[in-house]
């Protein structure tokens, strides 16, 4: 039976994914990969409702207000990760940005070299999400390559690629009445790869395997060029490089692995990003215990109230522990936006964000299959 064990290697031994089962001895859980439509209707209720209760639907973008819709829609990656200070600017790994144009090479060379940067890089579009149009380039070629598949005019940003393998999302949560900040979620992001066997094809292997067979749709497009490939005894292939779960990532909860130490480490972190209160940080690290004692990562992005708590795409979660961590963090986006609002600051409104989303969306159109 061909095995799917992941790259990032939490456990002492790869973990198949034919074991790692949900409640319902299924390799996905039951919502896992329902249309969005249907998932997020009781969300979008609830916040509904609760913006009748506040009496202002855009309150949770002042939850952030330093960062464009709170970081709702619309928002830059790079213009979150500029206004760090000299503490929290430490842990996050180095980038700079470009505007494509004419000799898109040769700008973004110059660029990196201002900032000690060289191939390889993760190219992303500066507005986006669900790590659409994110493209791994290891050398120059590569890099020309990932710079001509976006659009002109497209913000992008280059950022070092992190040496370490495992990742993480790390939701964070502090109001403004608070001295201290909280993790309400963790949440490992897995990498599946391939495992070839000498004979079988990469789409026979996608085919053998218990969760990638239910999910080809996903995989093959990304993969086109290579599912004829025979990989040969042991040859492993990773099925996707962005850790996103909608675009094939494994996420498994981590809420155990939150402790005093990297709760401290995260919130001296936030505490040096103004006026910031919500959102999902997310980081490459070293091993689970480095993690675990607040050493050894690297901040890739952090996102702000758009962001969701992601071990509810454990296939352990279900349906009902889903929705009331949506429920609670959503509930409070609204608690936190109306703390800031007495302060004195000011909520996008809503006609505003529906334009941001707009747009956002027509971007995330124009971008390039990511890797």
């Amino acid at each position: 039976m061909t095995q799917l064990p992941t790259s990032s290697q939490l456990h002492a031994a790869p973990l198949p994914s034919a074991q790692a089962k949900g409640k319902s001895g299924s390799p996905l859980s039951s919502f896992e990969f329902w249309p969005g439509w249907a998932f997020y209707t009781p969300v979008v209720i609830y916040w509904i409702l609760l913006g009748i209760r506040y009496r202002d639907f855009s309150t949770p973008t002042a939850a952030n207000p330093r960062i464009e819709t709170g970081g709702l829609c619309g928002e830059s990656k790079s213009g979150i990760l500029d206004m760090a200070g000299s503490v929290a600017s430490r842990w996050i790994a180095p980038y700079t940005t470009l505007i494509t144009g004419a000799d898109d090479t040769q700008r973004a060379l110059e660029s990196m070299a201002d900032k000690g940067l060289s191939v390889p890089v993760v190219v992303k579009p500066d507005i986006g999400c669900n790590g659409t149009g994110v493209k791994l380039a290891r050398t120059e070629p590569e890099l020309t390559a990932a710079l001509a598949a976006f659009p002109r005019g497209i913000k992008l940003v280059l950022q070092r690629l992190i040496p370490y393998k495992h990742e993480a999302g790390l939701f964070y949560i502090r109001h403004p009445d608070s001295p201290r900040g909280e993790i309400s979620s963790l949440t490992y992001k897995d990498i599946p790869m391939l495992v070839g066997n000498g004979h079988s094809t990469v789409l026979d292997l996608l085919k053998l395997d218990p969760r990638t067979s239910l999910l080809l749709h996903i995989y093959t497009p990304r993969l086109q060029s290579h599912l004829t490939d025979v990989l040969a005894p042991g040859e492993t292939l990773d099925l996707v490089f962005a850790g996103n779960h909608c675009k094939g990532a494994i996420f498994h909860n981590g809420v155990a692995d939150i402790t005093p130490a990297l709760i401290n480490r995260l919130d001296e972190i936030m505490q040096d990003i103004p006026d910031f209160h919500f959102g999902r940080v997310d980081v490459k690290f070293e091993s689970v215990e480095a993690l675990k004692q607040g050493e050894k990562f690297e901040i890739i992005e952090i996102n702000g109230v758009g962001s969701e708590a992601t071990h509810i795409w454990d296939s352990n979660t279900t349906l009902r522990e889903a929705y009331a961590a949506q429920f609670h963090h959503y509930g409070e986006t609204f608690r936190i936006g109306a703390k800031k609002k007495k302060e004195g600051w000011k909520s996008s409104g809503l006609w505003h964000g529906v334009r941001l989303w707009r747009q956002q969306k027509r971007l995330l159109a124009s971008y390039p299959m990511n890797d």
